[in-house]
């Protein structure tokens, strides 16, 4: 063989394992440039877990009543499985161990509420309920009825890995204030031997009166105003000591904001950019609670959610992930009228193909090069 042919092909050669080491690099780079599902930030682990209160009664028709704001996935219904789990990778993702339930037992919340603890396993998240012991009128609901659901709930969810947050199963009555004591002692009374049951009592009075009873308080102050309640710290502080003295759980409230106004209501909290929440997620671990019930996820009709939202964006998960000392999950900007899957999730769907499609390219680029190469 002549020199020149040697140092045509020893050319070839080197420009083919160029062109290798391109694709190669070039792959590497649009993997690093669309980050995929299966590498989300995590929230560090942390002694106290925070849960936000999370509300599966969204119909279709829910968004038409007292809405100011709407969610940045659409005007969801509560069914859907694709719009759980994006609630849970975002939370998780921003720093929140759990969702405290709204729930009581029909049919349609049980079927809610057992599609969401499928998510959650999948997710590895975790759930509590908050037992809504009053009716749409704020009226209580009859003590025999709160049995039944307590016994429902026990019997056909409370071994799910989903409720293992403490040593049993946590369970918040709301409304226990407009309970007599003889019906919280036959309500409770055999139950707790499976369930931590809480009360949700407002004052250290109304708390007392049934101590004995429950296994703690979860206080859901949603429309405290730092500002003009400067007091408010002292009251958790002392709530929850009595908690404790009682041998109790203690779980803190904080909020991002309050806006009740389309209720009726009068009361409004500024969220000031998010140094409302900052300023109530201290106050509330100051308070040296067992937990943070963080107000809320998804409350839109007081304008209390934390979900990104067409008139904030996500920067409430952005300022929780602050304080929780993580990475808040990317959310882009998209049309709330899009499919579920090609809409909502930064953290995969389209990102995945796009890079499934610029790998396949490439990857059929680099066989045509080797093979004329070879010809």
């Amino acid at each position: 063989m002549r020199s020149t042919d040697t140092r045509s092909l020893s050319l070839l050669a080197r420009n083919r394992r160029s062109v290798c080491l391109w694709i190669l690099g070039l792959t590497l780079s649009v993997a690093t440039f669309l980050p995929i599902a299966s590498r989300p930030a995590r929230a560090a682990e942390r002694p106290i877990p925070v849960l936000a209160y999370y509300y599966i009664w969204f119909d279709t028709k829910s968004w038409d009543r007292a809405k100011s704001d709407y969610p940045l996935l659409g005007r969801y219904t509560s069914d859907d499985v694709g719009v759980m789990r994006q609630h849970i990778q975002w939370a998780k993702a921003s720093g929140i161990d759990g969702f405290i339930v709204s729930w009581k037992s029909t049919d349609k919340l049980n079927s809610r509420l057992e599609k969401l603890i499928k998510v959650a396993d999948e997710e590895d998240f975790k759930l509590a309920i908050i037992y809504q012991g009053l009716d749409f009128e704020r009226n209580a609901v009859p003590p025999e009825q709160v049995a039944r659901d307590l016994d429902f709930f026990r019997d056909h969810y409370a071994a799910d890995p989903a409720f293992q947050i403490f040593e049993k199963p946590l369970v918040i009555w709301s409304g226990t204030w407009e309970f007599a004591r003889d019906e919280v002692k036959n309500t409770t009374l055999g139950r707790r031997d499976d369930l931590l049951i809480l009360a949700s009592e407002r004052n250290l009075v109304s708390y007392n009166h049934i101590a004995d009873l429950v296994d703690g308080n979860a206080y859901y102050w949603s429309s405290v105003n730092p500002d003009t309640y400067p007091k408010y710290p002292q009251k958790l502080e002392a709530m929850g000591q009595a908690v404790h003295k009682n041998g109790g759980l203690w779980i803190a409230p904080a909020a991002a904001g309050f806006d009740a106004q389309m209720l009726g209501g009068t009361s409004r909290v500024d969220r000031k950019n998010g140094e409302t929440l900052r300023l109530e997620m201290n106050t509330a671990l100051q308070s040296s609670p067992d937990a943070i019930g963080l107000i809320s996820w998804n409350e839109f009709s007081e304008n209390s959610h934390i979900e990104p939202s067409r008139n904030f964006g996500s920067r409430y998960l952005e300022v929780l992930a602050d304080i929780q000392h993580t990475q808040a999950p990317v959310i882009g900007e998209f049309d709330s009228s899009e499919s579920i899957l090609t809409a909502i999730n930064p953290l995969g769907t389209s990102r995945v193909l796009a890079i499934g499609v610029v790998s396949t390219l490439l990857v059929i680029s680099l066989i045509v090069i080797l093979r004329r190469g070879s010809s």
